[in-house]
């Protein structure tokens, strides 16, 4: 992505230099499979009930890694602002304000609305305060850890997370929201699936819309797909305890994350990204 050099959006809280409230951050790729497997790419969805502390220890930075971390932060802070200004248009065509989501930048543990997070469980949506959280550690997991390279497979984590945003201002998140205790927990996981394959069909549009802007570069697209695959239930959990259980997943397969990642980004119409009652993947 030819992200240099563009405006980065200023709805952004870093905190990374802040204590956490003594929070065990860490926790390595297992905690990350296993924050993951709990609620995709940080709270997934719905991030108002967090999982517990995950166990690890804080490691101080080098001035190397403080410099990439600087960079990754700018990089994210360019994505939002692409995700402002696609969305503040469709909204518009709509007739509609858009409210832009504030980005929380953290190191280690943070305290949201929703409740405490380490950074072992990943970026995520805090749909109480409208805010994105992301350990920009996480950009480094993906390309070691779940072999997802490149830097639009980050753009894809960030674009996805405002997917749950805009899930959170048309009222698709408190409808789901609100199944949690009127229906079992296998039924709630089936509708988790359909509301996390919606964020990615949103973040598909919104890239559809900023390949228009000829800042995708070259195997942009592929890198996303390929992040989509990564963090797919069956890859998950098979790469966790060596076998798959469909009724547990809540984000959906491999296969069903890059198809509606997919669609959005050949149809770049949001209205075509209905999950709940499509009978499509």
């Amino acid at each position: 992505m030819l992200w240099r050099g563009r405006r980065g959006s200023t709805n952004v809280d870093d905190r990374r230099g802040i204590s956490g409230g003594g929070i065990a951050a860490g926790g390595g790729v297992i905690g990350l499979i296993v924050y993951l497997l709990y609620t995709f790419l940080g709270g997934g969805g719905d991030s108002s009930t967090v999982p517990p502390e995950l166990p690890g220890m804080s490691t101080e930075m080098s001035a190397e890694e403080k410099t990439a971390d600087d960079e990754r932060a700018q990089f994210v802070k360019v994505v939002l602002a692409e995700t402002e200004d696609v969305w503040n248009k469709l909204f518009a065509e709509q007739g509609k304000d858009y409210p832009e989501p504030t980005l929380v930048l953290f190191r280690d543990a943070v305290q949201s609305a929703c409740g405490n997070a380490s950074a072992a469980m990943g970026p995520f949506y805090c749909p109480t305060d409208q805010q994105v959280y992301i350990d920009l550690s996480f950009y480094r997991d993906l390309q070691t850890k779940l072999n997802a390279p490149g830097d639009f497979a980050m753009a894809y984590v960030v674009a996805h997370e405002v997917g749950h945003h805009i899930q959170n201002l048309n009222g698709t998140a408190a409808k789901i929201s609100s199944l949690r205790r009127q229906v079992s927990e296998a039924e709630y996981n089936r509708y988790s699936v359909m509301m996390e394959l919606q964020a990615d069909f949103l973040a598909g549009v919104w890239a559809h819309h900023t390949q228009q802007k000829n800042i995708l570069e070259t195997g942009d697209i592929e890198e996303a797909l390929n992040a989509a695959n990564a963090i797919g239930d069956d890859r998950l959990q098979k790469q966790s305890q060596g076998y798959v259980v469909p009724d547990a997943f809540t984000h959906g397969s491999s296969q069903q994350r890059m198809y509606w990642f997919k669609k959005g980004y050949q149809t770049g119409d949001p209205g075509q990204g209905d999950t709940f009652n499509s009978r499509e993947l």
